[in-house]
């Protein structure tokens, strides 16, 4: 079973289906995309009591846990801690790993402890607003304010000024735009430079690097507007070359992995680590403890079929030996969304896509559901659409193609993703 409703896990399906040890394949809640994999009748997974009975009526062996939602609230923990799932591999972190994810501060400190490099950032929350205003006339610009907690990609504020600043505490204190997840603010230096994902397949003592991606976070052409939750992306991205994620590895992967032990967690499940590279050096932006989205668009396209048996190996807690199956060949994803997104999408249209988009071509559904004999759209990320190719100009141009042949009412789409990487 695949808990979650995204890109993100129709991606993983599609890949964890191709597998021959998969015998059966769930993905709840799902959407109008994984309708054949749809876990018919399954109870919400904050029901754990009926989800758990569904799960031991089906024989499920293995859940594979998308979003962060689960894992931040100890989702995990409640499996582990059923004697009727004790056969059940689960593969996510426990709620004290999901804290890497959960609290941004948690995560600063967490690096700031085990020597991992990181922008400098000092927080404060919202009794502190005249602190937090006198800390503004020390610091330089831009600056980056974060929530704290969670908010679905979107709480990073980049400020050019002291007066842009101010009026991001006000949507952050005031508005309470982002709820209980603002009501702490990073202050975070500001680091310039060109931004990479690195995934990692944990079993809590080994890892394994998955495929490198970049993602494009701003709404608009040419990295303007509001951030959102990832507007395409593109693996691998030339400047992450093998000299890089040596370094990532070294500074990063190792320190990360030998301090989650230091502090008693055992981590199973997939590390995402948004960095900054400035110069030749990595720095860590920020941890998230699941997949990334539209990112797992990009790097399960690359995986072959063996994935499935290096997720379940790790969720026991002992990967297989050797190297993963990877594509050479470069991924690019186009995300389609709809009018009004990032701030009020507009839904309920009905859609047209390429129903066979062709080899190596994939339309994966994200906020769409089944409604009265058609897919309408039902979030602001609509549909991820993926090519992949030998050239980077030709899956670039391919991704876009599918894109603009996905049609409903006030779609868009960004028509640059992966432009910035042909020159």
């Amino acid at each position: 079973m695949i808990l979650g409703s995204g890109g993100r896990e129709h991606a993983i399906a599609v890949n964890l289906s191709s597998s021959p040890l998969c015998e059966e394949l769930w993905v709840s809640p799902g959407n109008a995309g994984t309708r054949h994999w749809a876990a018919k009748d399954c109870p919400d997974w904050r029901d754990f009591g009926a989800w758990s009975q569904w799960v031991r009526d089906h024989h499920v062996d293995l859940v594979v846990i998308g979003p962060e939602d689960p894992l931040v609230h100890g989702f995990v923990d409640q499996c582990k801690a059923d004697p009727l799932l004790a056969d059940l591999a689960v593969l996510g972190p426990d709620q004290a790993g999901a804290r890497l994810e959960g609290s941004k501060d948690f995560s600063k400190a967490f690096m700031n402890r085990y020597g991992i490099p990181t922008a400098l950032a000092r927080t404060f929350d919202s009794s502190e607003r005249s602190l937090a205003e006198a800390y503004l006339d020390s610091v330089t610009f831009p600056l980056v304010l974060k929530a704290d907690g969670l908010a679905a990609g979107k709480g990073v504020v980049i400020c050019p000024s002291r007066a842009e600043a101010m009026e991001a505490l006000d949507m952050f204190w005031v508005q309470s735009r982002f709820g209980n997840s603002g009501s702490k603010v990073l202050f975070e230096e500001f680091l310039n430079g060109i931004e990479c994902s690195v995934f990692v397949l944990c079993d809590g003592t080994n890892t394994v690097m998955l495929p490198v991606a970049k993602d494009y976070k701003k709404v608009g052409h040419g990295d303007t507007g509001p951030n959102t939750g990832g507007m395409g992306a593109v693996s691998p991205p030339p400047f992450a070359d093998d000299h890089f994620l040596q370094r990532v590895e070294e500074r990063i992967i190792r320190p990360t992995l030998a301090g989650l032990k230091q502090e008693g967690i055992e981590y199973r499940g997939f590390l995402f680590v948004g960095l900054m590279k400035v110069g030749h050096e990595p720095y860590v932006i920020e941890y998230n403890v699941r997949m990334g989205d539209p990112e797992a668009q990009v790097v399960f396209p690359r995986l072959g079929p063996d994935m499935l048996e290096w997720i379940y190996r790790a969720a026991q807690g002992h990967m297989p030996n050797g190297a993963l199956l990877v594509d050479s060949r470069y991924a690019v994803t186009t995300v389609v969304c709809s009018d009004g997104y990032p701030s009020e999408p507009k839904t309920g249209f009905i859609m047209l896509w390429p129903n066979e988009p062709g080899e190596d071509r994939y339309c994966f559904h994200a906020g769409t559901t089944w409604r009265d004999d058609h897919v309408v759209n039902s979030g602001g990320r609509v549909m991820a659409t993926t090519a992949l190719h030998t050239d980077l100009h030709q899956a670039v141009q391919e991704s876009r193609n599918l894109a603009s042949a996905v049609d409903f009412e006030g779609a868009f789409y960004r028509s640059d993703i992966g432009d910035d990487l042909l020159l």
